[in-house]
Formats: C-alpha cells, sequence, structure tokens
C-alpha cells in the first residue's frame, strides 16, 4: 500500500506537528506526542485528558477544544503512548481542579495509563480514569469490561467534556463519562484491511467478495466472515447487533453515529445511515442526533460502524451543549 509519507518512524510526530499548525486557533503543541486546547490550562475546571494509538485520527486530536477535551495524547500508530508522554498531556491539561483521562479497553492503554494515573497523583494531581468498552463483538454481555473501545469514545469525550465545562468536580464529570459509556454501544464491519506505515503490510487478510463483522480499530479478528452484503444489508446486521446488546424497546430515543474506518465513502456512509434511520423509525426508536462521517478510522482500512448512545434528559442537554474542535463543532 503507497503511502504518502516521509520516513515510517516519524509518521506519528510528523503528522501531530502539522495537525497543530493547521488549527493554531484552536490548539497548541505541548510537547512531540501531545496538544492541548489552546487556553489550557484552564483554572478551576476539570481537565479531561485523551488518548491512544495514533492512526485512528480524528480520534483522539481532532477532538481537543471547547467543550470536549483539554489535551490528547498519541503514541505511535494503533500503540499506547508511554506514561511519561501521558504525564506531558497531564500537565498541560492541569487547571488544579483535578484530571479525567478516557481511552479505550486495550491492554497497553490500560497498563500505561495507569501508570500515568500513579505518576500524576505523587506529583500531587487529582486524577481518575474512564476506559470505553463499547464493542459488543469483543466479549458477552456479562464480560462487559473486557470489550474493546470503538467510536463511543466521542460520545464519552463529548458528555465529559460539556460537563466539565461547567466547572463541575471531578466526580461528576467521571459519573456523566460512564454513563455515556454505559449506554452505548458500537459494532463494525470491514471489507479491507490497513496498512500499518512501519511494517507495510495488512492487518488482516479477506477475500475480494468477502467481509468481515466484529472487527476491531487495529483489525483485531472479528466475529464472522461473510459474502459481500449490500449497503441495506449491512446496515440491518451492524443496527441489529447494538440494539439487541443495549436492550433498546420503542419509544427510546438515542444519539446515532455512522461511522467510516478510512477509505469508505461519504456516499456510502450516507446509503448506511439511511437504512439505519428506517429500521429504527420501524421499532419505534428516534433518533435525536445523527453524526455521519469518519471519527475512528484505521488508516486506509474500509468499513463502517454504527455507534448508538441510549439517551436521558441529561445526556441529551450535555450531547447538545457547545463544542468547538478542530474535528467536530456545535
Amino acid at each position: 500500500m503507497k503511502k504518502l509519507i516521509n520516513h515510517p518512524d516519524r509518521v506519528t510526530l510528523e503528522s501531530i506537528e502539522g495537525f497543530a499548525l493547521a488549527y493554531p486557533d484552536l490548539v497548541k503543541q505541548v510537547a512531540p506526542h501531545a496538544i492541548a486546547r489552546k487556553n489550557a490550562p484552564i483554572s478551576g475546571k476539570v481537565g479531561v485528558v485523551v488518548g491512544g494509538g495514533s492512526g485512528h485520527e480524528p480520534l483522539f486530536i481532532g477532538w481537543v477544544g471547547l467543550g470536549m477535551a483539554d489535551a490528547a495524547v498519541l503514541g505511535e500508530v494503533f500503540a499506547s503512548p508511554a506514561p511519561p508522554l501521558i504525564l506531558q498531556a497531564a500537565n498541560a491539561a492541569n487547571g488544579d481542579r483535578g484530571l479525567l483521562f478516557i481511552y479505550g479497553n486495550y491492554a497497553g492503554d490500560n497498563m500505561n495509563f495507569d501508570m500515568a494515573l500513579d505518576l500524576a497523583k505523587e506529583e500531587g494531581m487529582e486524577v481518575e480514569s474512564v476506559r470505553v468498552w463499547d464493542d459488543v463483538a469483543s466479549a458477552p454481555p456479562e464480560k462487559v469490561s473486557e470489550r474493546r473501545g470503538l467510536a463511543a469514545d466521542f460520545f464519552v469525550i463529548k458528555v465529559s467534556g460539556a460537563m466539565a465545562e461547567t466547572k463541575a468536580p471531578l466526580s461528576e464529570v467521571k459519573r456523566v463519562a460512564e454513563k455515556a459509556r454505559d449506554n452505548s454501544r458500537t459494532f463494525a464491519v470491514a471489507l479491507s484491511p490497513a496498512t500499518i506505515p512501519s511494517s507495510g503490510k495488512p492487518t488482516f487478510a479477506i477475500g475480494e467478495n468477502e467481509m468481515y463483522f466484529g472487527i476491531g480499530a487495529h483489525g483485531e479478528k472479528g466475529v464472522r466472515r461473510t459474502p459481500l452484503l449490500s449497503a441495506d444489508e449491512t446496515a440491518e446486521v451492524l443496527t441489529g447487533e447494538v440494539a439487541r446488546d443495549l436492550g433498546l424497546g420503542g419509544s427510546e430515543e438515542v444519539n446515532l453515529l455512522v461511522n467510516g474506518y478510512g477509505s469508505t465513502t461519504l456516499m456510502e456512509l450516507f446509503i448506511v445511515n439511511r437504512k439505519v434511520q428506517g429500521i429504527l423509525r420501524e421499532r419505534h426508536i428516534s433518533v435525536h442526533r445523527t453524526e455521519v462521517g469518519n471519527f475512528l478510522t484505521t488508516q486506509e482500512m474500509a468499513g463502517c460502524s454504527v455507534t448508538m448512545m441510549r439517551l436521558d434528559e441529561e445526556l441529551r442537554r450535555l450531547c447538545d451543549a457547545p463544542a468547538m474542535t478542530p474535528a467536530y463543532r456545535l
């Protein structure tokens, strides 16, 4: 796979530098692997720190700014950032009201963010963390805390960032982040693999006329391969799995996210969204807000995911609060 890069070892560093240069009115680069909102740290406000491996843009750096994250830290492509790098982002976001770390539920991220949390506490910071685990394919409901994190990161960061803007205490920011996570589910499908710049090799193999349901954000093993389905048939599978796992019944309300994995066109995503919306109408499930586009990508992997978050009055209000970041504005 051809990639427009200079050297594989500098992909992450150069992309972060270029990102910061593209949005100087919103963010600033505070370390080689970290950016923060332009006015960070903000005194008296909980700092929301997000992060994980690079290669998933706009996750996580695209959601730094008003109403969302205060800082983001990226590791190498599909690799967790090291604890000292996370600590740099924490210091950039520390407004002396506490910090909340938000990251996907992957072994490397769990280990490194836990170590960074301990380091931050040693420096006198008050820190809590929330792991996002929305991927219904990766573990059964009774083992929900073993699931991987996927596109629900967006909802969790949006809700917690909105609460943090109100100058709420750390306990409240963490509470709503967990509430958003626990009311969100995602199911994904891939039509082709991604290629990691350092290796130049695809993350998995798949036939020309096959698709792979239940893949993870790095192309991790899915739950079943099928012949290539139509957009409507694919939407039925994705929507059904998410609605079933959330236990959605009639007269409920959700926010919907139809996410592309990098090379799937907006045209295709809108076709999927059309069918998802129709299925939800038939089930008498109302959609409050719809997001369609690339939110969590996996390099040039083709495919998409459907994420839903069940709403109540509090989550609806926080989702509707203003946001101004490079990748999301409301």
